[in-house]
């Protein structure tokens, strides 16, 4: 829908809406540094490349922190790049392996991945842990990971972790984690995945985008 600023500006005044900035990476000075072998490590059949041609083909997984009057609150988020759908997370008051695994499992049990996804994350040792390991092997997924020193191979989960930083966590002073994570749920089920427009979908949510192309997708797989 082609608009000017000037009236988006009044409608927003005129319903006592503001708007919210998010915060943007600083690439490290001196550029990248070499990093030591890690055990448990994947290799990265990604390779920066943020899209799938269907569902459940490849997930992205981060962890992020949350301030509240009581402490940190940790969420750890699973998401299908095809439809940027946030399909598990789980929070916890320790970043823990068990964190991460929660929010695998969820996505698990929502969607059955088949044999084969790929289950991308960084090398925090949330992800690196023998616990996550068994339930990936389980299932089947394959484990890919970016490299240690660069957070740009993981670059559709920290966008994802920006925004909901930018639209949920950072507008709000929290006095306690209960509080926080009622808040944190709200805006995943119900404004991320089912409203919030996305650039990559065609100005979709992916709710609807996933309503629009599902059956296509899983005929192609076919």
């Amino acid at each position: 829908m082609r608009t000017s600023r000037r009236l988006v500006a009044r409608i927003m005044r005129e319903n006592g809406l503001s708007g919210t900035a998010r915060g943007c990476a600083r690439r490290p000075k001196g550029g990248e540094k070499p990093a030591a072998p890690q055990a448990n490590a994947a290799p990265d059949p990604v390779k920066r490349d943020f899209s799938a041609d269907g569902p459940d083909e490849a997930r992205f997984a981060g962890i992020t922190c949350v301030r509240t009057h009581q402490g940190w609150l940790y969420l750890a988020v699973v998401m299908d790049i095809w439809s940027r759908r946030i399909v598990g997370w789980s929070m916890s008051a320790r970043m823990t392996a068990e964190l991460a695994d929660d929010a695998l499992k969820m996505a698990i049990a929502r969607r059955r991945p088949p044999r084969g996804c790929i289950h991308h994350s960084d090398h925090g040792s949330q992800y690196v842990s023998p616990q996550l390991g068994r339930t990936m092997r389980g299932v089947g997924i394959a484990p890919s990971m970016g490299s240690i020193s660069s957070p740009w191979d993981n670059a559709a989960m920290e966008s994802l972790m920006g925004l909901i930083k930018a639209e949920c966590v950072h507008a709000r002073t929290f006095e306690t984690r209960e509080q926080a994570a009622l808040e944190i749920f709200e805006y995943i089920e119900c404004s991320c995945n089912r409203v919030r427009i996305h650039s990559a979908l065609g100005s979709l949510s992916p709710e609807e985008f996933e309503a629009g192309n599902m059956e296509g997708a899983v005929k192609m797989a076919a």
